[in-house]
């Protein structure tokens, strides 16, 4: 359904995401080592629910709608409204260079790459919301791009990012242009993410076949610990 778009996360841990997260009636959250998002169905009861969810001291993200969470507990920090873009048509990939199946083996470059280029968003265990692939250069991880929120027939597309040595070079193109042929392959549409104020990314994606459908709230909450309340 084209409305579940407007509420990602919460899709997501409802559907081919469950054993990735925790969920009550009206609220989810992944897992704290798999990523920082959380959702909610709107009720007057999602905030007490997310609050028995989410330990003191942890932050997480809203990625859409957001819910009144008791002051006493939590700190709201509305942080901007990020585009969702949707794929419609797709260019081809061409030539290009060697694509490696990242797997658990390759855990370690990937970690130590998003830290440096995509910290904000990649946990430990972020790699079992779907598939990755990278290109290296020898035995140095030069770029990659992955699959992580999904349910119905959308797949959204992430962690797509570049070493700075490497920029310029294509990469992220070529990856994205294989993650959006094998996904329609699959019979399902690719979207994604991403900041308005990241005009070069956003540029990219739109010579890619992508197209703004909406605006997505991006809020930060901030679960108060004992020594804070």
């Amino acid at each position: 359904m084209i409305e579940d778009l407007d509420n990602p996360v919460w899709s997501s841990l409802n559907g081919e995401h469950a054993e990735l997260g925790r969920r009550s009636a009206h609220a989810a959250r992944y897992l704290a080592d798999v990523a920082p998002f959380v959702g909610v169905d709107g009720a007057a009861e999602a905030g007490e629910e997310l609050t028995e969810l989410v330990s003191p001291g942890e932050s997480v993200l809203f990625v859409g709608p957001h819910v009144e969470l008791p002051p006493t507990a939590w700190r709201i920090e509305p942080l901007e409204s990020i585009a969702q873009m949707i794929s419609e048509s797709q260019r081809s990939a061409g030539d290009g260079p060697t694509v490696t199946e990242l797997s658990s083996a390759h855990a370690a470059d990937v970690l130590d790459l998003t830290a440096r280029v995509y910290p904000h968003y990649f946990r430990p265990r972020t790699m079992l919301m779907g598939r990755y692939i990278g290109i290296y250069d020898h035995a140095k991880l030069a770029a990659i791009a992955g699959e992580r929120m999904r349910f119905g027939r959308y797949v959204e597309l992430s962690a797509i990012c570049t070493d700075p040595a490497y920029t310029g070079r294509g990469y992220a193109q070529y990856l994205v242009n294989r993650l959006v042929a094998d996904v329609r392959r699959m019979g399902r549409i690719p979207f994604l993410h991403v900041s308005h104020r990241n005009t070069r990314a956003k540029a990219l994606y739109e010579h890619l076949g992508f197209r703004i459908r909406a605006d997505i709230p991006l809020v930060a909450a901030h679960r108060r610990g004992a020594e804070t309340r």
